[in-house]
């Protein structure tokens, strides 16, 4: 008779692991990166790669100084670095950039204890940092297929307005819904393409790396919100404006989805959608900037702890929640 190896639990494994689904939300986020360097240029490439270069730097320096092991390798740096990217103008400085994605890894995930343990969305705080820190560089969008400089200065890049702007008059934007759709808009370089956005979210979906509930809910919001609270004479065409406006699409289907950041319970997931939602809705009606999604997903990111404690199924036995 065999000697049988007895080893505690778990015992069921499977070939899924952080790096591989780090691998699938690259991958998903190239539609919405190569949307963006064919509407705004190689200038977006390079953005794109100062930012995930640095943070892959900026892992390397943390990982190895604070915690003396090597997590480069499971690939949260890239997927923070591209997500930042995505939310960033094209024409913003290689050095802003950087600094962004060196405060993300550094100090939002690095100093909160690593992977998993981080409160808020690295990419998203970096994002508020840059906003706090250089404002004018971060709200100065470039209109699709303007020539900007690769390495020089960008300063003078022809800009307009995105449609987000136009709804503070508030009016319809100038734009089509099918020119939103497609990308021909201002914007940052991941937001502006709402159909790319869809294929890489509906990929998630498909490989079961997130859940359909955290977007639907704060898609779901936003779109009754905006029809109940319709400014103008078309309330179905303000909703369709205010979902394929601004970054709400790519915060509900890649920012606000994040593991370490949002809840683990199928009810808090759709208590935290709504939350963003009309916190996106409230601060784009009532907010100093046109966008809202940046800081409604990061205020419930400070809240996830309480969804998380008052949805957690009751234990069996218990009279009580999973308290």
């Amino acid at each position: 008779m065999k000697n049988l190896t007895v080893t505690s639990s778990p015992h069921i494994r499977n070939k899924i692991n952080t790096r591989s689904i780090m691998l699938d939300v690259v991958i998903a986020l190239l539609p919405a990166l190569l949307a963006g360097v064919w509407h705004f240029g190689m200038r977006a490439l390079l953005v794109s790669v100062v930012c995930v270069v640095s943070a892959v730097a900026a892992e390397w320096i943390s990982s190895t100084v604070i915690y003396k092991r090597n997590t480069v390798m499971d690939g949260s740096a890239i997927v923070t670095g591209l997500l930042l990217a995505l939310i960033l103008p094209a024409a913003v400085p290689y050095g802003i950039a950087a600094l962004g994605s060196a405060f993300a890894i550094i100090i939002i995930k690095g100093l909160c204890g690593g992977l998993g343990k981080n409160i808020f969305n690295p990419a998203l705080a970096a994002r508020a940092f840059l906003l706090w820190l250089y404002p004018v560089y971060l709200v100065r969008f470039t209109v699709p297929g303007a020539e900007l400089s690769l390495f020089g200065s960008n300063i003078d890049a022809v800009t307009s307005s995105t449609p987000l702007h136009h709804m503070q008059i508030p009016a319809l934007p100038e734009e089509g819904l099918l020119d939103m759709f497609m990308g021909n808009i201002g914007g940052t370089i991941g937001e502006t393409c709402t159909l790319a956005l869809l294929l890489g979210g509906a990929y998630l979906i498909y490989r079961k790396v997130i859940s359909i509930r955290i977007p639907a809910a704060y898609l779901g919001t936003v779109a009754v919100l905006s029809l109940v609270f319709a400014k103008g004479e078309n309330p179905v065409a303000w909703m369709l404006y205010s979902l394929l406006g601004g970054g709400v699409v790519l915060g509900a289907l890649f920012m606000a989805t994040d593991y370490a950041t949002s809840p683990v319970t199928p009810k808090g997931q759709i208590i935290y959608g709504i939350g963003c939602g009309i916190l996106t809705v409230v601060f784009r009606y009532y907010g100093l900037f046109p966008e809202g999604v940046t800081y409604a997903i990061l205020l419930m990111n400070a809240m996830v702890w309480i969804f998380d404690f008052y949805t957690a199924p009751r234990r069996f036995g218990s009279k009580e929640g999973g308290r």
